[in-house]
């Protein structure tokens, strides 16, 4: 029969292959709007799509596990007992899976007591026996003894489903140089430890080959077994038992009674509307566009195949025909063209740019003058669209390359649509936005295996393809967000993060000196009152032995491991079971805790005398920024440890003195601003203190005859109200009973009710919507709102509870770091913005600037919102970073 006649039968292992996808992308990209996990299902789809336009299967099928017991773990109990639960987020994917396969016209098989690879199996027989070209895909290495001259096996690679490599007898016997009925044998001595099968010591592949090339078979080798000399003989005739058992159970069944055979699984016809609602039903809009295509045997709507292959990339250009390119590419693509800046070791080594059609990419040479054009473009006002825009700004002006325009940031996009999990890579982002797998070289590798490729190039047409994808699915409110927060801040965060914060190194080593002492005194003293004999204070098991046997203190919290030693239990013992031991203790682990702060600052500290934080933008579903290598934002300022680190912070040289800014009691002004509480309102407006008038209200006295534990009780419970703070929580922070912390929330709810029906109504607006909106517009989805797992469903609305407040305090300082930059930069002066912690900002002072810049800076941060009551701002000056707080 003809290769073009011949029919070619196709048979998957649904469970293997799914799983797989499963793993090989990310969870969270992929989360219906009720909550249900659809990777796996998606990179299976994926794969199949390719599958049947490469290969052209004129009979299909798709073979799923029912369970994990089978005859097989009838005769050996411990097979494969020893694999992780199933994934909770995998679980409901199998049958919605099965559901697209049937709308695809695609049957799928199972078996009770067998395994999906025993149906591959037999109908793999069946099909060779009938003359059919046999194709098997399968993530299981126990399908290699199918492979034959008839039967090919498609295997996955590491990274997924994406690419499957053919295994044919010639590249078995390359892999493992056994011939493919010989693979069972092998693994049968080496043994597999995913299916709990431990092989025979000493013995591994290459030694199992070298006897089956001698004696062809396990059932040789035992006839043998006397001639295997050594270690690894002896080893062999004492373990023969379990290479006899494993063989065994490796073996497939291929006899196996099926419903069908290989004549019944004719593809069938793709059901356009039981498509249509099941991918809508999983929200996969453009892997439909592919299937309905398959269905009209037409190309794909998206271009996603051609797509995916190459971007149509230019040969480098030079001079005039690189001027001419931008030109024509910026008329073209009046959105922006994008950008990729390929770096090593922070030097810009490849540039790649991307128009509408088509990309082209630079290798950089910083003294070549061919780039003008180019550079031209760069540093005009014209929008750039990029991955992870921020790093490469940086990149580019180390290289002295200024960047202009709009900087359209795809992650900073797709985050703000999906902020539970924005993509960490470029690929994940082409996957998430375009379903398309992004063509990858080596990152470690500066010129490409492949000369003819510039990836640089690719990925920039990638890029723009993506971002505009992702600023397409941005609702109009959140777009807002994107055009005049997030994008405008890119440069400002990019301007902060080179320029850095000057330390003084002696003055902080010197700190860390001190501390080392203080903890080995504190360690002493921690012995003395424990009985004198020395341990490990960092070790949990060491403690409790010391607490709760040799000191027989009470008992705390239960855990898996004995009775937590952790810090709020340690706390609450030490209030309730005053013991100098555990005072000494808790000094220790402070002064710990402030030490490696300390060693990580010390390590920061750049050949410039500065640190230079990295700002994460989209590293929380909130909005706020947070601050990595190092962290700035987690230096204690409450002790006065603390804010001795904070004096090693100092202006540079060329400066006076430091500015911090930050402002009072933002989250209150956003809840009585949201809640319209008339009363917080008319407090704010007039300038007193809240936690005074507040106490006041509640304890029903004059704001003048409110005491400082009043004040207190009232900051605690207004702070915690936001945070979804229950009763219980109150009483344990501020040491009370329940009762009087109940007692407390129902006082301050009668004299600030609308308070109450905010905090009610909008953990009630976000399970409608399915999310929580700013006052800016920003939107954070919470799914687990309707979950049925009551801490999943806990958990979501204490953080939808505060997620407007906190999230509408991190839109106002952004923007106010926005104003700021501007004025600086449309005034001409010469200070600059330094560090953001929080709500705080800290500036570097220039010479006769500094009233300027104060007043510059409380313009800006007090008109950041418009609000129903003011934004306070409190500044102060110093040579440090402590004494310029205020």
């Amino acid at each position: 029969m003809s290769a073009t006649a011949q029919p070619t039968l196709m048979v998957i292992d649904g469970h293997s292959l799914a799983f797989r996808a499963f793993f090989a992308l990310p969870v969270d990209s992929f989360v219906t709007a009720d909550g249900q996990h659809t990777n796996g299902i998606h990179g299976f789809i994926s794969m199949l799509i390719n599958l049947l336009k490469e290969e052209k299967p004129t009979h299909l099928a798709v073979a799923f596990d029912i369970s994990r017991h089978s005859f097989r773990t009838r005769e050996y109990p411990e097979y494969k007992a020893t694999r992780d639960a199933t994934p909770p987020e995998f679980k409901g994917q199998i049958p919605l899976l099965q559901d697209a396969l049937h709308a695809m016209g695609i049957q799928t098989i199972t078996k009770e007591d067998y395994e999906a690879d025993d149906i591959l199996a037999t109908l793999a027989t069946e099909g060779r026996e009938a003359g059919y070209r046999v194709l098997v895909v399968s993530g299981d290495r126990d399908s290699i003894q199918m492979v034959n001259d008839e039967v090919t096996l498609l295997y996955p690679s590491t990274q997924g489903v994406s690419k499957l490599t053919r295994y044919d007898p010639e590249k078995v016997f390359e892999r493992y140089a056994v011939r493919p009925e010989q693979y069972p044998d092998v693994a049968a001595l080496v043994g597999e430890k995913s299916d709990n099968l431990p092989g025979v010591p000493k013995v591994g592949e290459k030694t199992a080959a070298k006897w089956l090339a001698k004696w062809d078979s396990l059932q040789g080798i035992l006839d043998h077994e006397d001639e295997i000399p050594g270690k690894v003989g002896e080893s062999f005739r004492e373990h023969k038992g379990e290479a006899i058992r494993n063989r065994k159970l490796n073996r497939l069944v291929t006899d196996v009674e099926l419903p069908v055979g290989p004549k019944d699984l004719e593809r069938g016809q793709i059901d356009v509307a039981k498509v249509r609602e099941v991918f809508t039903r999983l929200q996969f809009r453009t892997l439909q566009e592919r299937v309905l295509a398959l269905a009209a045997d037409a190309p794909e709507q998206s271009g996603a195949d051609e797509a995916a292959e190459a971007a149509p990339v230019r040969g480098e250009l030079l001079d005039e025909e690189l001027e001419l390119w931008i030109a024509r590419a910026v008329e073209a693509a009046p959105d922006g063209l994008a950008l990729t800046v390929r770096q090593s070791d922070g030097a810009v080594t490849e540039i790649g740019v991307a128009g509408e059609t088509e990309a082209t990419a630079l290798g950089w040479l910083p003294e070549r003058a061919d780039y003008a054009p180019f550079e031209s473009w760069l540093a005009s006002d014209a929008p750039k669209l990029l991955f992870d825009a921020k790093p490469q700004v940086e990149a580019l002006r180390r290289a002295g390359l200024e960047i202009g325009g709009e900087l359209r940031d795809a992650q900073v996009a797709a985050w703000l649509h999906r902020p539970q999990n924005p993509p960490k890579r470029l690929a994940e982002l082409v996957q998430q936005q375009l379903d398309e797998a992004l063509p990858e070289g080596d990152p470690n590798e500066l010129v490409p295996l492949d000369e003819s490729v510039s990836y640089a190039a690719s990925d920039a047409w990638f890029t723009r393809r993506a971002t505009l994808a992702a600023i397409e699915r941005l609702a109009e409110p959140v777009r807002g967000v994107f055009d005049d927060i997030e994008t405008p801040l890119v440069p400002v965060l990019a301007r902060m993060e080179l320029q850095g914060v000057t330390i003084d190194r002696a003055f902080l080593q010197g700190l860390a000196d001190d501390l080392s002492e203080r903890i080995r005194c504190y360690e002493a003293e921690a012995f003395e009152a424990a009985g004198g004999e020395p341990f490990n204070l960092g070790s949990p098991k060491q403690l409790q032995t010391v607490l709760f046997e040799r000191l027989e203190m009470p008992k705390t919290r239960k855990t898996k491991t004995g009775f937590s030693t952790d810090a709020e239990s340690l706390a609450e013992l030490e209030r309730s079971t005053p013991h100098p031991f555990l005072g000494a203790l808790r000094r220790h682990r402070d002064a710990v805790k402030l030490r490696q702060i300390m060693e990580t600052l010390l390590k920061s500290i750049g050949d410039d005398s500065r640190i230079h934080t990295t700002y994460v933008q989209v590293g929380s579903a909130s909005g706020r920024l947070s601050s990595t290598d190092p962290n700035l934002q987690n230096i204690p300022i409450r002790s006065s440890e603390g804010r001795q680190i904070r004096r090693a912070f100092v202006h540079g040289p060329d400066f006076v003195e430091l500015l911090t800014a930050d402002y009072s009691q933002i989250e209150m002004r956003i809840m009585a601003h949201l809640s319209g509480d008339q009363e917080l309102i008319a407090a704010f407006n007039r300038g007193e203190d809240l936690h005074r008038f507040v106490g006041s209200r509640v304890f029903g006295v004059e704001p003048a005859d409110v005491t400082s534990d009043m004040r207190s009780k009232v900051k605690a419970m207004s702070y915690g109200l936001a945070y979804g703070l229950s009763a219980f929580g109150l009483s344990k922070q501020l040491q009370i009973d329940v009762a009087e912390a109940k007692r407390l929330m129902i006082e301050y709810f009668e004299r600030f009710g609308k308070v109450r029906d905010y905090l009610r109504d909008v953990v009630a607006q976000a399970r409608e919507d399915g999310y929580t909106q700013t006052i800016f517009g920003r939107r954070r989805p919470f799914p687990d709102l309707s979950s049925p797992n009551r801490i999943a469903r806990e958990n979501a609305e204490r953080a939808a509870l505060n997620s407007p407040i906190q999230g509408s305090a991190a839109d106002i300082i952004k923007r106010a770091m926005i104003a700021i930059d501007r004025r600086i930069a449309d005034e001409g002066l010469d200070s600059r913005m330094l560090l953001q912690v929080h709500d705080e900002l800290v500036l570097e002072v220039a010479a006769g600037e500094g009233d300027r810049l104060e007043a510059l800076v409380r313009e800006e941060m007090s008109g950041a919102a418009d609000l129903s009551v003011p934004l306070d701002v409190q500044v102060g000056r110093g040579p440090n970073w402590d004494e310029a707080g205020h």
